[in-house]
């Protein structure tokens, strides 16, 4: 197809951008450094330490718990090591640099379920207690869960039947989750009755940052589809993917699959068919449709406010963004407008040569859900790969897997 039209100007396409979202009462979201769920600031005795880009599951455990709770806390975002140097005034307050941290009334706790159970005692459970023996006997399930997708992910096999060992071993603890998980016909694993029906109670809680991980770098890295192959965890990650307090936090395939290397100490790639595919798909930006989330459903109305979100942000950083980009020197500019414009117009629009590499430097290097919710990172990536791809064929600079030191946080403040 022939590009169609020129770029837009950024006074044009900020007519399409969305509105700045409440992050104060509004929809979770990752932008905040306050919460309040219309209820009075002074009642925002908790402050929660946690990563600038959204990476750390263990972050993001005790982040959904207060959101699930309804519990007004304040924000602050601290540098994870693998993208850049550790802020001192937070060594100060935790030399170990460990996160994520709250502080309540100057007393400050590390360590995610040590957190939760300060949480407990003050807010009450989110349901059933994590000393609960039930819950305890799911918490020694995901650590089991865990474990053998460690194995599986971050241990070389020497042998096929090494490799399929590992997959059978993990599969086997999944099949475990599941028949948990169907024990109640909500498929929470501990639910919890509000007004709206039944929501993830705390053992759930425990579970959603690994298996969310899980999803994503099992089907980068081995070509193995967990929705495919257990339906019952499909099941729960749909609901899950019907929680606004859920959907504030979660990452995409493709930010998951580059986040997770320097995190893990490596991921070792088991080549398949369905492997190249998933990875090709990934990484190009298309993502992987229903693999990735499903059951929200995205009409043309509802793709038009991702879009806008995605719009939004970029707008809002766009200096930023390109000042850092390889092009340099106000080049990127028109680039950056031709994909946004492509991806408003649904029509190719032509970038200044020598642009592709650029393109996709930013392609890769979106952070999901750092940058913009997971739809809207998806509709964009396709943008800047589509607008790349009228230029030509060149690779942006490799996203490295030892550091992630390409997304210092300190690019943006």
């Amino acid at each position: 197809m022939n590009p169609t039209r020129n770029a837009m100007s950024w006074e044009e396409l900020a007519i399409y951008a969305a509105d700045p979202v409440d992050q104060i009462n509004g929809l979770n979201n990752p932008y905040s450094s306050l919460r309040l769920f219309n209820k009075n600031e002074s009642q925002a005795i908790v402050t929660l330490y946690r990563d600038n880009h959204a990476w750390c599951p263990y972050c993001q455990k005790v982040w959904i718990w207060l959101e699930l709770k309804n519990i007004p806390y304040r924000i602050k975002k601290v540098t994870m090591r693998c993208y850049g140097e550790k802020e001192r005034w937070y060594l100060k307050k935790v030399p170990s640099g460990m996160l994520p941290a709250i502080e309540i009334e100057n007393h400050v706790i590390t360590e995610s379920d040590e957190i939760l159970f300060v949480l407990e005692e003050i807010y009450g459970p989110l349901g059933q207690s994590l000393n609960e023996n039930k819950v305890l006997e799911h918490r020694r399930l995901e650590r089991e869960l865990f474990s053998s997708w460690c194995n599986w992910l971050c241990r070389n096999s020497l042998f096929q039947a090494q490799e399929e060992q590992k997959k059978e071993n993990f599969k086997n603890v999944a099949n475990k989750f599941e028949k948990e998980l169907q024990k109640n016909a909500s498929r929470w694993l501990t639910p919890v009755s509000t007004k709206n029906g039944e929501k993830p109670g705390s053992a759930d809680v425990i579970f959603i940052p690994y298996v969310e991980r899980m999803n994503a770098s099992l089907a980068y890295y081995k070509g193995y589809s967990l929705r495919e192959e257990h339906p019952i965890i499909n099941i729960w990650l749909k609901n899950l993917e019907k929680l606004e307090e859920y959907r504030g936090t979660q990452g995409d395939f493709h930010t998951h699959a580059h986040d997770l290397p320097p995190q893990m100490g490596g991921c070792f790639t088991y080549s398949n068919k369905n492997q190249q595919l998933f990875a090709q798909e990934i990484d190009i930006g298309a993502g992987l449709g229903q693999l990735e989330l499903v059951d929200f459903k995205v009409d043309q109305k509802s793709e038009q406010h991702f879009e806008a979100l995605a719009l939004e942000r970029v707008i809002r950083h766009k200096e930023r963004i390109v000042s850092v980009s390889p092009m340099k020197n106000k080049l990127f500019d028109q680039p950056l407008r031709a994909a946004l414009t492509s991806m408003i117009s649904k029509k190719d629009c032509r970038p200044e040569e020598n642009s592709a590499s650029a393109l996709r430097y930013l392609r890769d290097r979106i952070s999901v859900p750092r940058d913009m919710p997971l739809l809207s990172g998806r509709l964009f990536r396709q943008a800047l790969e589509r607008t790349a791809n009228i230029d030509g064929s060149d690779l942006g600079p490799k996203i490295p897997t030892r550091n992630r030191l390409d997304q210092n946080p300190i690019q943006f403040n």
